[in-house]
């Protein structure tokens, strides 16, 4: 599955002005909220209680926070870079710099897991990062996680 059937040009924030994990989360669950016409408050909690479970940044100045929703059709991604790297808790210590969202229905099972994987799988890729770290626009990043995997390598 390509990344790009999780996360849609208009579901990318190339500078998002965040000062905390919380606050990251927060307009996060907004965005996606008015994008997959969810209650926001129920996005909001569902990224906290996978928080309260363990920091979802995966390293290198990356997170990937995601959850499951009752109510939702299909698997939704939100890419957000930070205009300011900020503290998620991170098991290396490295602030975090690119936030991945994953949603997913309630009965995705499997493919919310292969969907994980991938994102965290491309994100952890050097090159890719520093490539979406460069990028200032959504479609200069829509076009780094468009790229192939061998590509994008």
């Amino acid at each position: 599955m390509p990344i790009t059937d999780l996360v849609a040009p208009e579901a990318i924030l190339p500078a998002l002005k965040v000062i905390s994990k919380k606050q990251a989360l927060q307009e996060l669950a907004a965005r996606a909220s008015a994008l997959t016409g969810q209650n926001e408050r129920a996005v909001f909690e569902v990224l906290l209680q996978r928080e309260k479970l363990g920091t979802t940044a995966v390293g290198y100045g990356v997170a990937i926070p995601h959850g499951k929703l009752p109510k939702l059709e299909k698997l939704f991604g939100f890419f957000a870079r930070l205009e300011r790297p900020i503290d998620f808790e991170a098991m290396d210590g490295q602030p975090v710099d690119l936030i991945f969202l994953l949603l997913a229905p309630e009965g995705a099972g499997a493919d919310h897991l292969k969907a994980l994987a991938r994102i965290a799988r491309l994100l952890r890729d050097q090159d890719v990062a520093k490539k979406l770290r460069v990028s200032r626009d959504a479609q200069a990043i829509y076009s780094v996680l468009a790229l192939p995997p061998a590509s994008a390598a």
